[in-house]
Formats: structure tokens, sequence, C-alpha cells
């Protein structure tokens, strides 16, 4: 039986009523499932195969990839799935590096007889192979490219199959990256971490480019030509296999659609294909007015292809959403975008980690953090890596550029089977990646890396041959072996080569060496005003540096957005704009302040802004930091009750809103003397942001009060938490005084509980529950349960009292989940209510095992010397 989560849209739509939401509505973004949107009635059904995976974290005796291994005393959870949960500061190589194995039951309806069956994992990290039903399906190295294999002659109707996993996040030299994560600036957390798809369609199909394996071929192919307002090319290839009994005449229709779903254009080509072959479509037609993409009129058209037999029966069909639009690098000109100058283009790198969870998001948590990125301004995003679909789909959605790299960190291995890897992941990232209006330029050599020249030869090489259209292009380090192959460089030098332009992939990190990475732009949120200040300010001169480089660097991404774990660091890297949790830093609303003033239609916060960078604690600083796009900054504050005026001049170089600093304003005693004259309402901070005269932004801060109680509120950037047993959402817990001002600075530490529909994620043993407030506040990850309905969360503090803050309460509900699930009951009823915990490690070492551990950090500490050398060789140095 196939057991399905369907929900009935009347009770959608009461859940989405009742929903506490905030004053704007709510937002379901759309995410595509194994590469393409399902449409119904087209012959291809998706199922997600999430829900209810037996899990077991080490190697166990006997072969569980047999039908009839015990599992039953395995735990049970959900995909996606990082191996574990961990504490917030997780660096230093804590997390489980090794084998894990995972087996899910399924029994397939009847209705999928005579069907095609692809199993799809968009992501299991290190080595990984698959069986299904004790036969080996399939085996894939590298952790950031899909996983696919064809179930459809293993599959035993009418009985219980049983797929198996064993992932394996190990260190492992053979395949890219291949650096050891005890010296590497990122982790290597494990498991099943993205999403996986049973995909179900007729023999007659368009094939999975990242399965077909075919130069720039397989699956869809969108490209565009000859793009301006007036005009615009597209350019479609279509691969179709016929796996049927028989050959037979099959068409190719096109349908091209608006955001208002008018069709705007809809051509077909028809194709004799014969039993057990293949053939290509290819169709280029013309649109006239096109409503062009970019960063800030992100705009979407709805393509959708349909294969129909000789009678019109429809045989297999999907949707591609696909934004028109032209880049172009014009050497000493710049970046052009839809054949317009475009000027400096700004934005910031990216790792898929999170707190808690490590790099196991649910597609919401993806979405999240692109809208987080694009209300800070941030118009692209280097991925690292190719990055969970679900956020290329935010970018195309929300106008973000993504500069997307191969995988690889100051590694080369001389082995075949490495070149090999790092070739084919070039290669998959472009057929995953090619059809996304974000997808700005690619980085397919290695990060950081002495490789030889041949290499990146071949590497330019591949990216021609995979994208040989126009308004794609590949990229490389100045001065590293091979840049001559590319017109496109990165990491520019003082002396900026002719015919060549640049882009700054990195910039704004600061540590005094390697090893101690001491820094003033590494500043924890919890550490408070003043190192956050300092962190703020040298990112904003490290920004101007970029801003006012030659037309000829295009623009820059910054060094990082969110603070996240390493390998080779016992710290985690604190110098994201937001922590792990996405809670913003000083410096988040510093980058905010440079996005433009005017709004617009995205579906990302725009406009006008302004915020005060001030606590008003007895320790606050004496000046008063605003940062502000508009054309003026008005204070009044308490010291004389006069408004003091900031005017930002206009045409100024440098980055395009500077800093803002209001000397000697705060005095604490001054507050202390209004606070005993009981005027404690004329303490306070107000600042106005102006444009042509205008009030268009207000801010204001009050000093806090006596903490009274504990406030909850939901992170979720205004989109619902979904009820398909994966979903996560982030809830804050702020102490605050009666008038609702956080209570920055205490110690209090946070218990929380829950009623309904939901999980909390973690336990004390990772300090996830109860958590310590820092910086006035505590979050919690609350993940749903399969259904639909209310969660309660409560929040107190451990040890309550007669003067302590009184206990918060939120009530919020979780949606109808609109996927097809497909899992066992009893497997899904065995999820406990709280996620495993790491391992605790004994403080009772013999003296052997201490002595190792010497020897063992003495080793680490000169091969961290070696990542110095190499970091300062490709222009990282103590002054970036």
């Amino acid at each position: 039986m196939l057991y399905q989560l369907k929900t009935q849209a009347l009770i959608f739509c009461f859940l989405m009523i009742c929903a506490v939401v905030s004053a704007k509505e709510a937002y379901q973004p759309e995410f595509s499932t194994a590469g393409f949107y399902a449409l119904p009635n087209t012959g291809r059904d998706v199922y997600s195969m999430n829900l209810g995976w037996r899990f077991h974290k080490g190697d166990v005796q006997g072969s569980p990839f047999l039908s009839e291994y015990d599992d039953s005393r395995w735990g049970v959870v959900s995909l996606p799935h990082g191996l574990e949960y961990l504490p917030e500061e997780a660096s230093g190589c804590v997390n489980y590096q090794g084998i894990a194995w995972y087996r899910k039951r399924f029994m397939p309806a009847d209705s999928l007889k005579g069907k095609k069956i692809f199993l799809h994992f968009e992501g299991i990290m290190g080595k990984s192979e698959v069986w299904i039903n004790g036969r080996p399906l399939t085996t894939h190295v590298g952790g950031y490219l899909p996983v696919i294999g064809d179930l459809t002659s293993f599959i035993r109707f009418g009985e219980e199959n049983i797929i198996t996993v064993k992932a394996d996040n190990s260190n492992d030299p053979s395949y890219a990256p291949g650096k050891p994560q005890e010296v590497l600036d990122f982790s290597y957390f494990g498991g099943i971490y993205r999403d996986c798809w049973l995909v179900c369609h007729n023999p007659v199909f368009v094939t999975n480019a990242n399965y077909e394996d075919e130069i720039a071929g397989g699956g869809l192919f969108v490209s565009f030509d000859q793009v301006s307002e007036e005009n615009a090319v597209v350019q479609l290839k279509t691969h179709l296999r016929n796996q049927s009994d028989k050959s037979g005449r099959f068409t190719v229709v096109y349908s091209l659609k608006d955001a208002d779903g008018k069709v705007v254009k809809e051509v077909n080509q028809t194709l004799s294909v014969g039993k057990g072959k293949d053939a290509y479509s290819l169709r280029r037609f013309d649109v006239p007015s096109p409503k062009l993409w970019s960063p800030d009129t992100p705009y979407l058209y709805d393509l959708s292809v349909f294969v129909e037999d000789a009678q019109g029966n429809r045989l297999d069909g999907f949707k591609q959403r696909i934004g028109i639009r032209s880049i172009e690098f014009k050497q000493n000109e710049g970046l052009w975008i839809n054949g317009k100058p475009y000027g400096k283009i700004m934005g910031t790198n990216r790792h898929q980690d999170f707190a808690v969870l490590g790099n196991a998001l649910p597609n919401s948590l993806q979405w999240r953090d692109a809208k987080k990125l694009r209300d800070a301004g941030m118009k692209v995003i280097r991925t690292h890596y190719v990055i969970d679909p679900a956020f290329m789909d935010a970018c195309d959605e929300l106008g973000i550029f993504a500069l997307v790299p191969t995988p690889g960190w100051q590694f080369w291995s001389d082995a075949p089977s490495f070149s090999a890897s790092v070739y084919s992941d070039i290669r998959n990232m472009i057929r995953i990646h090619r059809n996304h209006a974000s997808l700005f330029f690619l980085e397919p050599v290695l990060n950081e890396t002495h490789y030889p020249d041949s290499f990146a030869k071949n590497a330019a090489d591949i990216c021609k041959q995979e994208y040989p259209y126009p308004y794609c292009i590949a990229s490389c380090d100045d001065g590293a072996a091979g840049d001559r192959y590319f017109s496109l460089l990165l990491r520019p030098t003082a002396n900026l080569k002719p015919g060549k332009t640049y882009f700054t992939r990195e910039w704004g990190d600061n540590v005094d060496d390697w090893n101690s990475h001491n820094s003033n732009s590494r500043v924890a949120r919890n550490w408070g005003e003043t190192p956050m200040l300092i962190q703020a300010q040298h990112y904003a001169d490290k920004y101007k540096g970029v801003y006012t480089q030659a037309p000829q660097v295009v623009g820059g991404c910054f060094w990082h957005s969110f603070d996240h774990q390493r390998g080779y660091h016992p710290d985690p890297f604190y110098g994201g704009f937001m922590d792990a949790f996405r809670q913003p830093k000083y410096s988040y609303y510093l980058f905010m302040a440079q996005r433009e003033p005017e709004k617009s239609d995205l579906k990302a916060e725009t406009g006008p802004m302004v915020f005060i960078a001030h606590e008003m604690t007895p320790f606050s600083p004496k000046d008063v930091t605003v940062y502000s796009n508009c054309d003026e900054v008005r204070l009044t504050f308490l010291k004389d009750g006069k408004p003091y005026t900031h005017v930002v001049p206009r045409g100024q170089t440098g980055m395009p809103s500077p800093v803002i600093t209001f000397k000697d304003v705060f005095d604490f005693m001054e507050c202390k003397k209004l606070n005993r004259a009981n005027r404690a309402d004329d303490v306070f901070l107000y600042a106005e942001g102006l444009i042509d005269g205008k009030v268009v932004a207000v801010d204001k801060r009050r000093p806090s009060l006596r903490p009274d109680h504990i406030r909850l509120r939901v992170d979720n950037e205004n989109v619902d938490l979904v009820a398909d047993g994966s979903d996560v959402v982030t809830v804050i817990a702020e102490v605050v005084d009666r008038d609702g001002v956080v209570k920055r600075l205490n110690n209090y530490s946070v218990a929380f509980g829950i009623e309904g529909e939901g999980r909390i994620l973690g336990d004390a043993q990772i300090q996830a529950n109860p958590r310590p407030v820092r910086w006035g506040s505590a979050p919690v990850l609350i993940q749903s349960t399969p259904v639909a309905g209310k969660i309660k969360l409560t929040a107190s503090v451990i040890l309550p009292g007669q003067h302590m803050p009184v206990a918060g309460e939120l009530e919020f509900f979780s949606v109808g989940n609109p996927k097809k699930e497909i899992y066992t009951p009893s497997e899904l009823n065995a999820i406990p209510a709280a996620g495993s915990v790491i391992p605790v490690v004994s403080a009772n070492q013999s003296e052997l095992e201490s002595e190792v551990d010497s020897l063992r950090r003495e080793i680490n500490r000169l091969r961290i010397k070696e990542v110095e050398m190499q970091q300062t060789q490709f222009g990282q140095g103590i002054n970036d």
C-alpha cells in the first residue's frame, strides 16, 4: 500500500486562517522536486521519501543491506538528516565522521506498475552506497551533487521493499574536496542531509541531465541569445528517451507563460523515436518585449514541457521557472546585465551550516537564508559548492545571483581518481544549475589550490563544452596556474591585466595568523556592543576598498554571511553578520544600509531604513552609531532634548551609505538622573531617516528596565511551518522589561516545553534545552510532525522565583503538507520527541592517551601553518 500524506483543501484553508501570523500575509515559496516542478495529470508523479528511515550511527555487524536484516533496535529519523544534533559551537572536529546506515521500508502502489521509477537523493555527504531489496543500486563519491538510481527492475509489487544507504563522511583524499577535516575551514557534516524523492513516469519521458551524463545534454536545457528589451531568443534542447516496448512518434510541446498565467508562446516538435532509443528536440523562438530578469526585477516565466503520443495522450510533463537575461563582463567597462552597464554588484559568501542541524537544512530554512540575505541588500552569493536546489530556487525568486564553485580548498592529488572526480563535479554542477536565472558565473577550479596548468585548461574546456551558449562564463584566480584560459579572474591585485574582468570572491576577514585566529572581524554576537561596532566599522572600511576599485572590478562577495563551524579550529568562524541561528549583529544593518532606498516589488524587504546601533546600557559607548540609506538622519536624544542631524553627502566616494556617528551623545549618569527624577519617559534615542526632506524611516531605543517576562516570537520570514515531519522553524525567546525592551545583559538559562504538533530539537547535553540566554535571547528549533495543527511552546527561567521573569507562551500552527509522502506509519511513530545527542568525551584519559593527544595537537599546529602559507599566497593576507 502506498501511504501518502494528503491534505484536504478545507482543512488546509482552515489552518491557514487560524495560523498566528504577522501583519503581512503568510507566504509559501514553491520548491522544485528532483530538479523540476511537478504538474498534475502529466503521467509524471513525484513522491517525497523523507519520512521514517531507520538509522544507525556507526558501522554494524552482518549485512544490513539484506532485506531480512533486523534493524528493530535502530532509531527512526526523517530527512534531511545530519547524523546528530550539535551544540551551537561545534567546531574543532566535534562532529561525527565515519560510517552511518539508513534503511527505509515502503509498499509501492499498483498504480506504479509499468512506470519508470527513479530514486533521487539531492545530497549524501561523502561516499555512499545504495541497495534496493538487497541488490546494489548505485554508488557515489562527493557530498554536493545528486545520487540517482533506476529502481524500475528492482521494485517488488505486493510486498515490502527496503532501500538501504551506507553513508561515510570520513576524510578521503581520493575525491574532492579531499582535504582532511582537521585542517579544513568548514566541516564535513554527514548523512542524507538533503531531500529524497521517488520520481515515477511513463517509459517515454524527458530524462534527468545528471543521470544521463551527456555533454551539454540530458533533460531540458534552456538558453538565451540576443537578449534585449525589444526581443529575446529562447533556445530549448530536450532529451527524450523511449523505453517502451514499441517505436513511435512523439510530440514535445513547450508552453511559456508569464507570471499571470497568460500563454506568451507555444511551440512543439514531433520526433520519431525507436524502441529503446533516444532523441533530442531542438526549438528556438522569439519573445517580443520580454520581461527581463535581474537582481532588481527577478521576473520568472513558467515553461511547461509536455510529451504526447500520436493520439494526443500526455505521457510526461513538468515545469521549469526561467528568467530571460543576459550577463556580460566587458573587460574595462565592467558588468553589463540585459545590455546595460550595471555598476558594482556586492554580495556575500555562504556555507550550508546552521546551528544544531549542521548541513541538514529543510527547504524553508534555505529560503529564509536567501530572504535574510536579500533583505540586507545582497545581490550575489558565492555558494562554495553545489548548493541545495531549494536555495537556488530562492535565488531565482528573490533576485540573487549565485556564484557556484566546484568543491575544493587547498588540496590537490596527483591520483587519477581525484582529477576525475573534480571533472565530474564540474560537469554535473553545470547540468544541475544551467537553467537557473540566478546562475551568475562558474568557478570550476579548486579554491586557493596549487593545481597543474593542465587542470585549469581542462576545467575551462569543460565549461565551454557543457554550456556552449552565450551568457555563461567561467572564472579562475588571478595568478593561479592556467589563469590565461579565463577572461574573468578572481582575487584582483594591484596590477589589473588588460582584457580581463575581475571579481573579488572573498573580502573582509582580518586575522593575526591562521593558528590563533584573533581578529577584529570575528565577533560573537553575545560579546556586545563595542565588539560588534568594531566589526561593522572594519567591514565598512573593507567595503570601500572593493566598491571604489576600477569598473574592471565588477564587485565582490563579503566573507562571511553567517557564523559557522570549522574543522581546523576549536572556535566557530564568528565573522558572520549574523550568528549561526541567523540572529543579526550590528554589521547586518550596516550592509542593509547599502541597499537602494527605493521601494520595489521584491519579495524581500526593500526601501529606506534607519537603525540605531546602541543599547543604552551602563556600558554603552558615548558615541551613538546609526546605519541608514537615507539622505539625512536626525537623532533626538536625552542630553538636551534638541534634534541633531547628520546629512549624508550626495555623490560621495566609498560605500553608498557610510557609517553615521553622533559624537558624545550618550551618558549613563544623565540617564540615571532622569530616572531618579521619575522622568524615565525622557530617556531614549530616536532616529529619523529623511529623503527629500520627508521622514521615511524611524528607529527608537530605550534602556531596558527590570527584567519582567520572557517573550517568544517565531523567526520564520513570514513562511509557515509545513507539517511534513521534517520542516523546522526558529523560535526566539527574549528576556524583556515590562515595555518589551530586550534586556541584553543577563545570564539566565531558559527551559522550553512543547505541546501539540511539534518537537524541540536537541536537549541539555548540547545546551539546546535548557539554553543559556546570550545578549538577551535564547533561540530554539521546532520541528513539525506529519500532522498539521497547533503548537504550544513555553519558555521559563530554569530557577523560577517570586521576582524572576514571568514565563512566556506562544501558540502557532503548522500548515498542511502539499507533497505526496511515502512512509510506513509504524516507522514514523517510532521517531522520538527529542533528537540524538553527541557523545561525551570522558575526562579520565590514560597517560598514553594524553601523550598521543598532545602529539596530535602539535602535528595539527604545524599543518595549520601550511594553511596559513597557502592562504597568504592566494591573497588572504593579514591585512585583508
